[in-house]
């Protein structure tokens, strides 16, 4: 059996996940996408294959800092934006990451801002 990448290793997780958690309208899933620069975050309607709220690090005017902080704050964009659409409840999708790290401080500043998972 040949050896896994990382990445494989990431999507094989994030598949066994996807298996168990499923997002609606009234409920979507918060999806965690982590590169080695930027963290990405959406809520997904998985009845109907949309993607109602997204945002990034990209999208974030302050750029500069470190990751952690930059994923704070897109973890409140993101809370602001659902709040605004009137989406208050969410499945959490770490994609595969430990709840730790980036993963946790957009959760958590995401929670702060009034979205409940």
């Amino acid at each position: 059996m040949a050896k896994q990448t990382r990445r494989e290793s990431r999507t094989r997780r994030h598949s066994r996940v996807r298996e168990k958690i499923r997002g609606s309208a009234a409920r979507p899933r918060l999806a965690v996408f982590r590169s080695i620069e930027h963290i990405y975050a959406q809520l997904i309607d998985d009845d109907s294959g949309n993607t109602l709220v997204q945002a990034s690090s990209r999208d974030a005017k302050d750029g500069k800092g470190k990751k952690s902080e930059r994923a704070k704050t897109v973890g409140a964009m993101l809370g602001e934006k659902a709040k605004a659409k009137g989406i208050g409840e969410a499945v959490f999708d770490r994609g595969g990451y430990r709840y730790h790290g980036r993963v946790k401080a957009l959760g958590d500043a995401a929670r702060s801002a009034g979205l409940r998972f």
